[in-house]
């Protein structure tokens, strides 16, 4: 007997029409030419009841002749408005029906909201002679820059947000502030825009410029980076004054501005066992403004590593190796803090000769570097909870050493050692800066540099971001690898 699963009476009022119901099981079994036993008499009832009752609902089993077809419209485009974008193509071929529901606006304005975050009301839209099928098709070709980036240009890197506005995707870029604390809002500007209300076709607009008047710029998207080209003589003016506001050096050739590369930006997946959540952070590196940083765990390790700015500066925090404050009062007595510090880079520098030393005599590979390990992977030590849980020392800066920013919390709750690295431009070494981080409190953390006797002050970005959670662990770790290969 074939059972019954069709979805009966939903949104009819013709009832049910289900073979099984229409036929009682005697008329069944003459159909077969032989009397049905009492078995399929049973059978057969509650084949009827399974399709009358609970509403239409259909039962486990579906029967070849019950399809999605056979629900109302109303029904079908609520269904289908919940189904991602990129399926509704090959929905709408499979009967014209469908191909027909599939232009109802309705749908499309749901996978608007649902994966470009497009907001507008039908009626600005219908004012524009458009409708949200086609601000699809046209969002659809460029679903895969909306997120952070950075933009790398020869000797500068900064920040750039894409993000839909609108009927409009803007990136916006962000612009160092001379007058913001470190825990304050960052600053963008318009970089490019790409309308969608054009007719035709998509329009990319650049907003670059001493004016910044829109003109056509040239978009070419690939997996994880795009780039642009545009040629207005604009740029060879501000450009100039850009660097030269961030300490760089001057650019004469004007098509190297004019090739601009994006490449994607991830934000650190976040673990409960670490210190502090994991993110961005922004801080004065020089009297230039301020520069961004994105802190991460990996293990035994924390990582800062320099997003924005000119040089490039990593610092590694060894999460094994903590400094204790001893109620503050180390912070006091400079030398003692220095003579701490010395012995535990002279011990890891020990551990770190003895370790290139082994891999020699084994013939394997030689460490990327401590820091690289999977951001999956739990810190060691010190947990999360722990960091809250710990008492608050007061922290003041020693005698002697210089900060931008004054404006740093007066108690810190642990300290860690680390090497902060920087490497210029052009240059084939780098410096190497044994210091202390300095762990506040959830949204602030500091360095000292002892040799230079500079203290640095990192403050959480608030901003937040869409499109920002990297596919897997491993694709976050190969970012934070590209980022240090961009600035060599």
């Amino acid at each position: 007997m074939e059972e019954c699963a069709c979805l009966c009476s939903v949104g009819s009022s013709r009832g049910c029409r289900c073979p099984q119901k229409r036929q009682r099981p005697v008329e069944m079994a003459a159909a077969d030419g032989k009397r049905a036993p009492a078995k399929k008499h049973i059978e057969g009832d509650v084949a009827a009841w399974c399709c009358a009752g609970s509403g239409g609902i259909a039962s486990p089993m579906p029967a070849p002749h019950c399809s999605l077809q056979d629900l109302p419209v109303e029904m079908l485009v609520e269904i289908f408005a919940w189904v991602p974008g990129t399926h509704l193509p090959r929905l709408s071929q499979a009967c014209t029906k469908f191909h027909h529901i599939l232009h109802i606006d309705s749908i499309w304005r749901r996978r608007c909201h649902e994966e470009f975050g497009v907001r507008e009301n039908l009626q600005n839209l219908e004012m524009m002679g458009m409708s949200y099928r086609e601000v699809y098709a046209k969002l659809f070709p460029y679903r895969n820059i909306l997120g952070l980036w950075q933009l790398d240009n020869e000797y500068y890197r900064t920040l750039v947000n894409v993000v839909v506005d609108g009927f409009c995707i803007t990136g916006w870029k962000y612009r160092p502030s001379l007058h913001t604390h470190v825990g304050g809002p960052i600053h963008f500007k318009p970089s490019f825009r790409i309308r969608l209300t054009e007719r035709k076709s998509a329009t990319v607009e650049c907003m670059e410029g001493l004016d910044s008047r829109p003109h056509n710029r040239h978009m070419q998207i690939q997996k994880d980076r795009f780039t642009t080209r545009c040629k207005n003589t604009d740029h060879g003016t501000d450009l100039p004054t850009w660097l030269r506001e961030e300490g760089g050096p001057v650019l004469e050739d004007r098509q190297q501005y004019d090739w601009l590369t994006y490449r994607r930006l991830y934000l650190p997946p976040r673990h409960p066992d670490d210190l502090i959540r994991p993110g961005l952070f922004q801080y004065y590196y020089d009297a230039f403004g301020l520069k961004i940083a994105m802190l991460s765990f990996h293990g035994k390790y924390a990582r800062v590593t320099k997003i924005t700015g000119v040089s490039k500066k990593t610092l590694e925090i060894h999460l094994m190796r903590r400094i204790q404050l001893r109620d503050g009062e180390i912070f006091h007595n400079f030398n003692e803090l220095s003579r701490v510090v010395q012995e535990i880079d002279e011990q890891v520098i020990r551990e770190q000769q003895q370790q290139q030393q082994q891999q020699q005599e084994d013939g394997t590979e030689e460490s990327q570097g401590h820091g690289w390990q999977s951001p999956a992977q739990p810190s060691v030590g010190e947990s999360g909870a722990a960091a809250l849980e710990e008492q608050p020392v007061p922290f003041v800066l020693p005698v002697g050493v210089r900060s931008r920013d004054q404006n740093y919390p007066q108690t810190c709750r642990m300290c860690f050692y680390g090497v902060d690295t920087v490497t210029l431009p052009g240059l084939a070494y780098h410096r190497r800066f044994p210091g202390v981080f300095i762990l506040f409190d959830e949204n602030h953390f500091g360095f000292i540099w002892l040799e230079a006797k500079y203290f640095f002050l990192c403050g959480r970005v608030q901003n937040s971001f869409q499109n920002v959670e990297a596919p897997s662990p491993q694709a976050f770790l190969e970012m934070l690898k590209n980022i240090q290969s961009w600035f060599t």
